[in-house]
């Protein structure tokens, strides 16, 4: 079932000027294992857009990760826009187990099967990166191109305890699951907080901010499901398939790095050497850093990086339209 909205948050959001409108401008809801997934639309419907565009989102995220990119890609394209809620996260958080990043396949596939796409432009970012090169690898006939947008390239195991490594890049993500807040405005104030978005907050991303909240006073919470996040976050570090999945796509590949990581420190999270080996062994490939961003301002937010990231998706768009 398709339901028109005008508002992409789980509750009121203050509108600094200019409000900027929510592009998905409609829900739907797709039967998976375990009940429904949640997926929202911008652009027109599958069968009169040029493009369908797929939009993975991140391992404590929701659809509203592309709020900004959506919204840029509508006002210059004719491309439709899918953006799922995945499983243990957003409106798709009561899903049950299992999760793990080898069961958002069967879930991606029922929303293009819902929708009746048979192929599509897939984007991931972070976490998305990898589920989306995974479902690029496994299901080439519905992948017709492929854009990993701070993440998703080929990775070996290393020597490091992987509890350690799991603590140490998802910990605080998974330590604020565990938080309440005595009202909605408390946790939103959490995320102004954020170093991130010290430069780059508006509308999205305050959007972004409620749409996760459950719980009445004194006792507001993110929906996000704990267990999710660790065992998506466990199969990154473990599943060698995963890891690797970015080598046997045989879609166009393009992939855009922030300049900065996760706390908008000096570092980019995908380092020179991953970027180099990527682009050795898929020289096609179309690779850009973008300055000025960090891992989350890339495709949310206030400045030039989602408008970077819908002329990367525009330009495989094109590409797949040409063919």
């Amino acid at each position: 079932m398709e339901l028109a909205t005008t508002n992409g948050g789980g509750g009121p959001a203050s509108r600094p000027h200019p409000a900027l409108d929510d592009p998905f401008t409609a829900r739907f809801t797709v039967p998976v294992r375990g009940g429904a997934l949640t997926v929202a639309r911008a652009g027109p419907p599958p069968n009169e857009a040029e493009a369908v565009v797929l939009a993975v989102h991140g391992v404590t995220a929701s659809h509203l990760t592309w709020r900004t990119v959506a919204r840029e890609l509508v006002a210059t394209t004719r491309a439709c826009v899918l953006a799922p809620d995945l499983r243990g996260r957003g409106r798709s958080a009561s899903l049950p187990a299992p999760y793990g990043i080898p069961t958002h396949l069967p879930d991606l596939l029922a929303v293009l099967d819902a929708a009746g796409v048979e192929r599509v432009v897939v984007a991931g970012h972070s976490m998305g990166a990898w589920v989306g090169a995974r479902l690029a690898a496994e299901h080439p006939e519905r992948a017709a191109g492929l854009v990993l947008l701070d993440a998703g390239l080929s990775f070996p195991l290393t020597d490091d305890d992987p509890d350690e490594v799991l603590q140490a890049v998802v910990g605080p993500a998974i330590a604020r699951l565990a938080m309440t807040f005595e009202s909605a405005e408390e946790y939103v104030a959490l995320w102004r907080a954020h170093p991130a978005f010290a430069h780059a907050w508006n509308d999205d991303v305050e959007a972004y901010a409620r749409y996760d909240m459950a719980g009445g006073p004194g006792a507001v919470r993110c929906v996000v499901s704990e267990a999710a996040v660790r065992k998506d976050s466990v199969d990154l570090l473990r599943d060698g398939t995963t890891r690797t999945s970015v080598d046997r796509v045989r879609a166009p590949l393009t992939l855009l790095r922030a300049e900065r990581g996760l706390l908008n420190g000096d570092e980019p999270l995908v380092p020179d050497a991953a970027v180099e080996e990527f682009a050795a062994a898929h020289p096609g490939a179309r690779i850009e850093d973008v300055p000025g961003v960090n891992h989350y301002t890339l495709v949310l937010g206030a400045g030039h990086g989602p408008l970077r990231v819908a002329a990367a998706i525009s330009s495989a768009i094109r590409e797949v339209v040409a063919a």
